[in-house]
């Protein structure tokens, strides 16, 4: 089987050059001329996939090769993309930039090389005339194996400044320009203390910035020759990721499975949903925002990760919600918290009360936790066999107290020795450890049959 998608990745040499700019801007002036495109993004991120999906109307999909492992992206690439004219990619940090230590796993570079597909360079070109060929010339020639096919010269501040930069690469790099867009404020997304502040955060704000991102991108590159250079990209041979090839389908009743969502709790991949499903769970989302009961006939929860700090006050008030959850989870039944799921289900979180399932106290920190996390579960639960080894990663600024209960986990090895984290308690499993499940379909398939034999024993 192949996949003849058209499809490039949007890479940078470092961190805000304006990869998402660039990036969700072709997306939604690709979109504008009618075409279906599928976007992904490169790395754990949740957050430029929500403008991803904005502007092409359909899931932002990650293309993560710590956590799926290098074998899975061009077959979740293939799954997320199915039925599109075009897929855009955007890439993460610089274009060679991976996990620490690792070489290239996990970089733009190693994802495009997976994919085949030809990368076009965004360059900050607001410090620089003639020195921006020197730059593309380093990394194109970098490493033979990466298409360096294209750049689009972004904070570009003049029409003399466009002059100097075209000129500069075409003298100097062989690389050819697809666009030069000017400075323009009035597409900047707000930022907070973890990034950009979600798309599902923003509505009608969110929306208006993609079209202007759309707008911005249709009038400053060449969308035609995009897509003539995407139409290189040759043939993938990988079929198609498949959840129902990954997990063994239940027999029987589906169980309930609850999906905490909305602006608080705004951080999921979509191919964790669609692995309970195929291994036979029916998934109900809500909101704790604003629903005051759990789903009818819920046999198991799982809230991810997102900004329950930002919403603390009105998460504390819904004390109706607060305590279903508290009830399910002293019934017995499976409970998983990611993150934003563990100060939910804490006692209290910067001081006001929380869920109150798990002896701990969060707060708010000036300390960033951030990196790639390779962990064994110390103990059975609901979620994961002892002795599971997973890979995922942590982003927040929250510490809990203590930070690791009676039961932890998860443990890891870090420089300073053994390093314990995260909470098990009767049936709930409650830690920072984001998991994209596709690295690890034991996980979804183990809570599937926990949350079937609670149903079972409570006659649901």
């Amino acid at each position: 089987m192949s996949s003849a998608i058209p499809r490039l990745v949007v890479a940078a040499p470092s961190s805000g050059a304006g990869k998402t700019t660039v990036a969700t801007g072709l997306v939604a002036a690709l979109a504008a001329r009618g075409l279906k495109v599928s976007p992904h993004k490169v790395g754990p991120d949740y957050i430029d996939p929500g403008y991803h999906a904005l502007a092409a109307g359909r899931p932002g999909r990650n293309l993560d090769a710590w956590m799926s492992g290098p074998e899975r992206i061009a077959p979740l690439f293939a799954h997320g993309a199915a039925g599109a004219d075009v897929a855009v990619v955007e890439g993460v940090m610089g274009l060679y930039d991976g996990a620490a230590g690792r070489g290239e796993l996990a970089s733009t570079a190693q994802v495009a090389k997976l994919l085949r597909a030809p990368v076009v360079l965004v360059v900050d070109a607001s410090s620089q005339s003639r020195s921006v060929a020197a730059l593309v010339h380093g990394f194109a020639s970098w490493d033979p194996q990466v298409r360096l096919a294209g750049v689009i010269l972004n904070k570009v501040a003049s029409d003399r400044h466009e002059t100097l930069l075209r000129e500069a690469l075409e003298e100097g790099s062989g690389v050819p320009v697809l666009g030069a867009v000017r400075r323009a404020g009035a597409v900047d997304t707000p930022s907070r203390h973890l990034g950009l502040v979600p798309a599902v955060e923003r509505s009608a704000e969110a929306l208006r910035a993609v079209r202007e991102m759309g707008e911005l991108v249709g009038r400053s590159v060449d969308l035609d020759a995009v897509l003539a250079l995407a139409r290189t990209a040759p043939p993938l041979t990988d079929a198609p990721w498949s959840a129902a090839a990954e997990v063994e389908a239940l027999d029987g009743p589906r169980p309930r499975i609850a999906l905490a969502g909305g602006a608080a709790f705004s951080f999921s991949y979509a191919e964790n949903a669609e692995l309970l499903a195929a291994a036979g769970a029916e998934v109900v989302p809500f909101d704790p925002l604003h629903d005051e009961r759990l789903p009818e006939r819920t046999a198991a929860l799982v809230i991810g990760g997102g900004f329950p700090e930002v919403y603390v006050s009105e998460l504390s008030a819904n004390a109706a919600l607060r305590a279903a959850v508290a009830e399910l989870a002293a019934a017995g039944a499976p409970v998983v918290g990611e993150c934003a799921g563990l100060l939910y289900l804490g006692r209290e979180l910067d001081g006001l009360p929380m869920c109150g399932v798990l002896d701990t106290a969060a707060r708010m920190t000036p300390r960033l936790t951030l990196g790639y996390r390779e962990a064994v579960a110390l103990a059975d639960s609901p979620l994961a066999a002892a002795g599971s080894r997973v890979r995922g990663h942590e982003f927040h600024r929250t510490a809990t107290d203590p930070a690791a209960g009676p039961s932890p986990a998860w443990g890891w090895r870090t420089p300073a020795g053994p390093h314990t984290e995260g909470h098990l308690r009767g049936s709930v499993h409650a830690s920072y450890l984001h998991l994209h499940w596709t690295g690890a379909p034991a996980l979804p398939s183990r809570l599937v049959r926990h949350a079937a034999a609670w149903s079972r024993e409570r006659g649901r």
